[in-house]
């Protein structure tokens, strides 16, 4: 299944949000289920982004439509990439 990493954001009311109830972050991971992607990893992070992860999903369609879902909410930015094993993309290098 091809994978994808997708970066998100909080904005200050996805912050307030997680303040109030933390268990919220992993409550997501079952929306991101029933649209049809599954998370791989998560990773909370300092910098640029506030979280990594790493989803499945069958197709860029799925995946879009997940980031649009999740990003409309309003609590976060997400910006998604498709991401490539690198082995697999050596052996297309050939």
């Amino acid at each position: 299944m091809p994978r994808y990493i997708m970066l998100s954001s909080l904005t200050d009311e996805g912050a307030q949000t997680i303040r109030k109830n933390p268990e919220r972050i992993k409550e997501v991971n079952k929306d991101i289920e029933a649209l049809g992607g599954k998370v791989i990893d998560q990773y909370a992070v300092i910098g640029e982004f506030d979280f990594i992860n790493i989803l499945d999903a069958p197709d860029i369609e799925t995946i879009a439509r997940i980031s649009v879902e999740l990003g409309s909410r309003g609590s976060v930015h997400i910006h998604t990439l498709a991401a490539i094993p690198v082995d697999e993309f050596i052996a297309r290098l050939k």
